[in-house]
């Protein structure tokens, strides 16, 4: 709880002590007065002059002053409580604020009265627990990140420091064999400048704040070229891309971060389909809203792994092979585009088809 918010519970219940008193002894002193100089008037008059008349008078002469000691005991004897129970209130506050930074797994219960204080208490304690389990999680991926970039940066690094090696140590070696050398030590750098700039998309994108700049942008043209930049990757595993589109689809959005999201998509869909089989993507535009579905044959993803997919540095391939993927972050990154577009993206499966299917609203 914060220090205003402790200041004014504290203030509140003051308060509330304050007119506790004044209302009870006001109360008090009224029914006094009700039934001393109202219904029994005439019977205590009698009594106290029937033990001594000058007793009776002296009481008649100073009744304000005896109705001033009265009010005083009263006051003090109410005050005494309310200020005690109050008190009482404060410690058992205390109490339980103190149990929530030790025990906050343990439920807070306090008197009737504090009823209000205990739910808002027992919020607090809940959010606390979440808070925690959320900075043990956040702890957890760091650490898994590092243990991943180590990795995943060390087989591409062996490999071009081995060749890097031959090349130095092989006094006599064919043109044909280095060139092979550094054709592979040139794949495995660039394998790991992709890995280092995958991993620096954590840094470089809050994925809360991520800037995007709207223009008039076709999403056909778009993805057509997305699809002609990754052609000798499909080549490479015997895929084929088909595109069902319209001529154009007008679209007002950041052309740079959809390519993102876009080429993210399509780069997953390549690293899990099944050779030799071929990659459907479908643009349409319905009313206000534009439909684009990525479709791959691949192995069946369980249930419980479709609904951690747009995780941050979640992936699929839990034997991690450094040929594939890299920190998990390309699909959390492509789900975070395309709601700051006012869309929306969803996966599933359909036998062994694996279907992303987005949808963006038409302003």
């Amino acid at each position: 709880m914060k220090n205003e918010e402790f200041i004014k519970l504290k203030n509140s219940i003051a308060i509330k002590a304050v007119v506790k008193i004044v209302m009870y002894s006001f109360i008090t002193m009224l029914l006094l007065w009700i039934l001393v100089d109202g219904i029994f008037n005439d019977e205590i008059a009698n009594r106290v002059s029937g033990i001594s008349v000058r007793i009776y008078y002296w009481c008649i002469q100073n009744k304000t002053l005896l109705l001033g000691i009265t009010f005083i005991a009263i006051f003090s004897t109410i005050a005494f409580i309310v200020i005690r129970n109050s008190n009482d209130n404060m410690v058992e506050i205390l109490t339980a604020m103190d149990q929530i930074l030790k025990e906050p797994e343990k439920e807070i219960k306090l008197s009737n009265n504090l009823l209000i204080l205990e739910n808002r208490l027992n919020n607090i304690r809940i959010d606390l627990i979440k808070s925690q389990n959320e900075a043990k999680e956040a702890m957890q991926k760091k650490n898994d990140l590092i243990m991943y970039m180590a990795h995943d940066l060390k087989t591409p690094l062996t490999s071009i420091i081995g060749y890097l090696t031959l090349l130095t140590q092989e006094k006599e070696i064919s043109k044909e064999l280095s060139q092979k050398y550094m054709t592979i030590a040139l794949q495995k750098s660039l394998r790991v400048e992709d890995l280092i700039n995958q991993f620096f998309d954590i840094t470089r994108y809050n994925l809360q704040s991520m800037p995007i700049t709207r223009q008039k942008i076709d999403l056909v043209f778009l993805m057509e070229q997305l699809v002609e930049e990754v052609y000798p990757i499909l080549q490479e595993k015997s895929l084929k891309c088909k595109i069902s589109k319209p001529s154009s689809i007008v679209f007002m959005g950041d052309g740079d971060k959809l390519a993102r999201a876009f080429g993210n998509l399509i780069k997953n869909a390549i690293s899990y389909s099944y050779e030799n089989t071929i990659i459907e993507i479908e643009l349409k535009e319905e009313e206000k809203k534009i439909i684009i579905n990525f479709r791959n044959r691949g192995d069946k993803i369980p249930q419980y792994k479709l609904e951690k997919l747009f995780d941050k540095f979640y992936r699929v391939d839990e034997s991690r092979t450094s040929s594939t993927g890299g920190a998990g972050l390309g699909l959390a990154i492509t789900k975070q585009i395309i709601e700051l577009h006012n869309g929306s993206i969803s996966v599933e499966n359909e036998d062994e088809w694996i279907v992303f299917h987005i949808e963006l609203k038409i302003d």
